[in-house]
């Protein structure tokens, strides 16, 4: 049988940063592949280097150990093959409407201008249900649309890989659910690829196909879950959050090696 090619290739990626007072390693030799289509979840307690991991995957971070490939090409910077949609609101142009922030990522990279930008654009805006608003500015939109903004901008450079940085941590629980469905609602419609990062179990088994557990700093591979129950098995689906609970959060002393 034909080995398939990842889409996204990680092998022993360390990160460091350096404080003002000392030189943190985030993650330690961390190994994953993403496929094509792929609704990719990285997902671990608070400092384990999630974020950290998701920088260095969108070239804004080099490895001290290890190296990134998208595609069969090492990542040395950022570039249009791989978007970023983190979870402040603030990430949009407040001077621009929606119309206009989408465009300016198709317009700043060079990948399109004029009508074809704008009808990119629209396109986008459309499938994140943002029609009616394409006028309006960001201060007149609510959290979740503003988020609805920022994948529509992302999407619309169709890049190799969508980049999530915990999207919708700081929604309401409402909120939040709703943006859940909207993004799997999309992801059936276009089947683009997604690095998710999240401290949420419950988040993380629902937008999932694939889930990489993480320890605590520094972040290392603790276990690669690769079948999902489906939302409907409700009685599955919450066996599956206890049991990633105890494997994220038991004690490291009596921590035991877990095969899943």
């Amino acid at each position: 049988m034909e080995a398939i090619t990842p889409l996204l290739d990680v092998k022993g990626v360390t990160l460091q940063y350096k404080t003002k007072d000392y030189l943190v390693t985030a993650t330690y030799r961390v190994d994953f592949q993403v496929l094509r289509s792929d609704r990719f979840i990285l997902l671990g307690p608070s400092g384990c280097g999630k974020s950290t991991l998701l920088k260095a995957v969108g070239g804004y971070m080099t490895p001290v150990e290890g190296e990134i490939r998208l595609k069969g090409q090492r990542v040395i910077k950022p570039g249009p093959d791989r978007m970023m949609v983190f979870q402040e609101f603030d990430q949009l142009l407040p001077w621009k409407t929606v119309k206009e922030n989408v465009m300016f990522a198709l317009t700043a990279s060079g990948k399109l201008n004029g009508k074809a930008a704008e009808d990119k654009a629209l396109e986008y805006i459309n499938k994140v249900n943002l029609t009616k608003f394409a006028d309006s500015f960001p201060h007149t939109l609510s959290g979740g649309m503003k988020q609805r903004v920022a994948i529509a901008r992302g999407m619309a450079m169709e890049p190799d890989v969508l980049l999530m940085d915990e999207p919708f941590a700081a929604l309401d629980a409402l909120t939040r659910r709703k943006m859940q469905d909207e993004l799997l609602q999309l992801w059936d419609d276009t089947r683009f690829t997604v690095l998710f990062v999240t401290h949420s179990i419950a988040e993380a088994i629902k937008i999932g196909s694939r889930i990489l557990l993480m320890s605590p700093h520094p972040g290392q591979v603790k276990a690669e879950i690769n079948s999902l129950p489906r939302e409907s098995d409700g009685e599955l689906a919450h066996a599956l959050e206890r049991k990633i609970h105890d494997m994220l959060f038991v004690d490291v002393v009596e921590e035991e090696h877990v095969h899943v």
